[in-house]
C-alpha cells in the first residue's frame, strides 16, 4: 500500500439536531443544548422515570448522528436506576462482560466501576482509541459512563465521530481500507476496519489500538467495486495479511487520524460533572479516558464512573465472507510475513504507550 497524504480536502460533516425532533423533546418538557462539534446536552429530564419511545427512538438517532447525548443533573442514580434507564437503547438489554469491583454499587453484576483509586474502582481503563466490546461479535451498541463523582482537575474522556473520520480520509486510503478485516488477539473476534452505521448509513472507521492481533487484506480486482467485494466471498488466493511495517502504518494512521479530530472538528473533549449520565453510540464513536483521567486522587481529586454496556440488535459482521471468529493461536494459510498474534493485547504498534483497554 503506497502512502498518501494523511487527510483529504473533504471537510467532515456532523450533522446538526434536526428540528423536528428539537420539537418532540420540547414537548417532553427537555432542553436540548448542542455542543460543537459533536454531542448535545439535555436538562429537564429524570432517568428514573422511563421517556416515551418516541423521544427515545429521536434520542437514539441523535446519537448515531452526532455521538453521544448527556442527560444533566442525575445525581445519586442507583445501581438499579441506572442498569434501567440505560435498557431504553438497542436490543433494550444489558451485555456484560466484565468483572465486579468490591465497590461496586449493591455488586450489581451490570455496572463496571472505574476509578483514579483502586479502593473505589478499576484503575488505568481506557487510555488508547477504543470502541467498547470489540472482542464481542455483537460489540456493543451503546455505553453509558456515568460520573458518580467528578474530580476537581479534569478527568474527561475524549471522542472521536468515526463515520466523520472516514469522510476525511483520502479516496485511495478509503479504498484501502475498506478491504480490511481486523481479528482482536484475545477472542479472534472479526470486524471490518470500515463498516456501515445501521442507524445513520454512513461508512464508518472502525480499529482497537491495543487488542488486534492480526488484519486481513482482501486484494482488489479490476472493474470490481468495492461493495461487491465486501459482498462476495474470497478465495484464500484473494487475501493476505498485513505485515509488520504495514500494521504500523495502519496504526499509526488511524491514531493520527482521530488525533486530528480535535484540530478537524469531528472530535471534541469532554469534562464532566458529578451527576452526568452520557450515553455514546459504540458504532459511531470512538473514545479514550483523558490523560489526566488516570492522575491520581491525590493529584486531581477522587474520581468514580460507573459503565454500562448494552447489547446490540446485530453482529458487526465481517466482510468478504470471512468467518466471525477466527483461531489466532493455529496456523493460518495467508503470507508467512503477515502479523498473527493471539493474546495479551495483541500487536505492538507502540513500545511507549500503555496499551491497558
Amino acid at each position: 500500500m503506497a502512502t498518501t497524504d494523511k487527510f483529504s480536502n473533504t471537510p467532515p460533516t456532523i450533522p446538526p439536531l434536526d428540528p423536528s425532533r428539537i420539537a418532540l423533546f420540547e414537548e417532553a418538557g427537555l432542553t436540548v443544548k448542542q455542543l460543537e462539534p459533536l454531542g448535545l446536552e439535555i436538562y429537564g429530564a429524570d432517568v428514573r422515570s422511563r421517556l416515551s419511545e418516541p423521544v427515545i427512538e429521536a434520542l437514539e438517532v441523535e446519537m448515531a448522528n452526532r455521538g453521544f447525548i448527556v442527560f444533566k443533573h442525575q445525581t445519586d442514580l442507583s445501581a438499579d436506576e441506572l442498569v434501567n434507564a440505560s435498557k431504553w437503547w438497542g436490543a433494550g438489554e444489558i451485555h456484560s462482560t466484565h468483572g465486579v469491583h468490591p465497590a461496586t454499587p449493591d455488586m450489581n453484576r451490570d455496572i463496571f466501576r472505574c476509578s483514579n483509586d483502586k479502593r473505589y474502582g478499576i484503575l488505568g481503563v481506557g487510555p488508547q482509541w477504543h470502541n467498547d466490546g470489540s472482542f464481542e461479535a455483537a460489540t456493543f451498541s451503546h455505553s453509558a459512563y456515568y460520573m458518580a463523582q467528578a474530580p476537581e482537575k479534569g478527568g474527561g474522556t475524549h471522542f472521536a465521530h468515526q463515520g466523520a473520520a472516514f469522510d476525511v480520509l483520502p479516496k485511495e486510503k478509503q479504498a484501502f481500507w475498506e478491504r480490511l478485516v481486523s481479528v482482536n488477539s484475545d477472542s479472534g473476534v472479526s470486524h471490518p476496519v470500515v463498516h456501515t452505521h445501521p442507524i445513520s448509513g454512513r461508512k464508518s472507521v472502525w480499529l482497537h489500538l491495543g487488542m488486534t492481533g492480526a488484519v486481513i487484506e482482501r486484494l482488489p480486482e479490476e472493474g470490481v467495486a468495492i461493495d461487491e467485494l465486501q459482498q462476495a466471498p474470497a478465495s484464500v488466493d484473494h487475501l493476505r495479511l498485513l505485515n509488520e511495517d504495514e500494521m504500523k502504518q495502519l496504526f499509526n494512521d488511524y491514531n493520527d487520524l482521530l488525533e486530528a479530530s480535535f484540530e478537524k472538528d469531528y472530535g471534541i473533549r469532554y469534562y464532566y460533572q458529578t451527576g452526568d449520565l452520557l450515553y455514546v453510540d459504540n458504532w459511531a464513536m470512538a473514545h479514550r479516558a483523558a490523560p489526566e483521567a488516570h492522575m491520581s486522587a491525590e493529584e486531581q481529586g477522587l474520581r468514580i464512573m460507573d459503565r454500562v454496556t448494552i447489547k446490540s440488535k446485530q453482529n458487526l459482521a465481517p466482510h468478504f465472507g470471512l468467518p466471525q471468529y477466527i483461531n489466532l493461536a493455529g496456523p493460518h494459510p495467508f503470507n508467512r510475513d503477515g502479523i498473527w498474534k493471539a493474546g495479551g493485547v495483541g500487536f505492538r504498534w507502540k513500545d511507549d504507550i500503555p496499551m491497558q483497554n
